[in-house]
């Protein structure tokens, strides 16, 4: 461990890492402490602590995750900037203070579940029905864009983060009103474009694709996959195929785009992506799987296999992601629980983090080959953040930088 630090607030956005700098979003309700530790400490890994691990619940509710309460106090919703080498604080800024309109399941939810994005130049901090807004690298506010305000399926909260492609940012605007698909030129916030969606609630980040000569930005839901034209917004292709609640974000490679869902059913397509019109039901659907598929997490494609976990359980599969045919078939990782946090992979590796405080390390490829499980004593729903020899841990309490000596 190189450094720790606590976070002030409650949040699951997962890091981001622009160079020398780390960026963070988190909620901090009134009355508590506005500022972070102005001190990182190393540290080396502690066991867990007494609170219990979260097994795989989610907005279903089981287990009490259904629970929401209409908020009363004031939270303000900040951006951080710390120093990658330390975990120091260089600047905090708050882009909105009020109280919340609605609530969000008090085991699962966050009001800081999407996570930033950046391009070098500004940072965008995306806290949806509390606004988009850019800043440059020192904190300085260069715009706001209000949205409106969302009205979630059963109040499970939100957490669909903004998708950057050149300079063109989309935000997806699925809930229980008028739905939309809105894209934003970066430098200045202005609309470029706006398309009307019918869906219920979704809390997919768009996923941003060159095929050929025409980019696309692709967004996965309950009644429909959509990609639109990302200089027009014009509608190229849709299908159908996922199940409720569409949560995980697709992911493409090998001129496929591979969308997944997991709640009340379980849905895997992988789709040609340089189709146009309504696809279901046909050839542009290479191959698709129906068994032990995420709720809550994103597969990860890494090379040509397409790891993902079975609803929000350490129960991993790996298939071969131009082909379909299943490597790993849902077989358990002992020693991981509550999985929300999506998988990442690196230098021969795949790295699996859990709400019990447990990040199972695995050889990539196949047969399963668990080489390590760590503990540490937090809980995790973010998806760690890898760059270069150094892994960013954002738990419930605390962020964690790891490093190679």
């Amino acid at each position: 461990m190189k450094w720790k630090v606590s976070i002030p607030g409650r949040g699951s956005a997962t890091p981001i890492i622009w160079q020398n700098r780390i960026f963070v979003q988190t909620a901090i309700p009134a009355g508590a402490t506005a500022s972070p530790s102005a001190s990182a400490t190393a540290s080396a890994p502690s066991e867990p602590g007494a609170s219990p691990a979260q097994g795989a619940r989610g907005p279903g509710g089981r287990g009490g995750g259904f629970r929401s309460q209409q908020p009363s106090e004031p939270h303000q919703f900040v951006l951080l900037c710390l120093d990658r080498e330390t975990g120091k604080t260089l600047w905090q800024k708050t882009l909105r203070e009020e109280v919340p309109h609605e609530g969000h399941h008090q085991a699962d939810g966050t009001f800081a579940s999407g996570s930033p994005v950046t391009d070098g130049n500004l940072v965008y901090s995306f806290f949806g029905s509390r606004g988009l807004h850019a800043l440059d690298l020192e904190g300085n506010l260069k715009w706001s864009r209000d949205l409106g305000r969302q009205q979630t399926r059963n109040s499970f909260g939100e957490g669909s983060s903004p998708a950057l492609v050149g300079q063109t940012l989309v935000v997806n605007w699925d809930h229980e009103g008028d739905d939309f698909v809105v894209a934003l030129d970066a430098a200045t916030g202005r609309e470029r474009w706006r398309q009307p969606r019918q869906e219920i609630t979704s809390w997919a980040t768009p996923l941003a694709l060159e095929t050929g000569d025409r980019a696309q930005v692709i967004l996965s839901a309950t009644e429909r996959i959509r990609s639109y034209d990302l200089a027009t917004g014009k509608l190229l292709w849709e299908c159908g195929g996922m199940t409720q609640n569409v949560i995980p974000t697709p992911v493409a490679g090998h001129g496929l785009v591979y969308a997944i869902s997991g709640f009340r059913g379980a849905a895997l397509l992988a789709l040609r992506p340089d189709r146009t019109g309504d696809l279901t039901g046909t050839d542009a659907i290479v191959w698709q799987h129906n068994k032990n598929t995420p709720y809550v997490p994103s597969p990860l494609l890494y090379d040509d296999k397409l790891y993902f976990l079975s609803g929000n359980n350490a129960m991993l599969s790996c298939f071969n992601a131009l082909t379909g045919d299943p490597l790993i078939d849902a077989e358990r990782i002992d020693g991981l629980a509550g999985v929300y946090a999506s998988p990442v992979g690196a230098a021969g590796r795949v790295y699996l983090a859990g709400r019990n405080g447990a990040v199972a390390v695995l050889r990539h490829g196949h047969p399963l080959e668990i080489l390590a499980t760590n503990r540490l004593d937090d809980r995790f729903d973010a998806s760690p953040a890898l760059v270069g020899n150094e892994m960013f841990l954002r738990g419930r309490e605390t962020l964690y930088c790891l490093a190679e000596k």
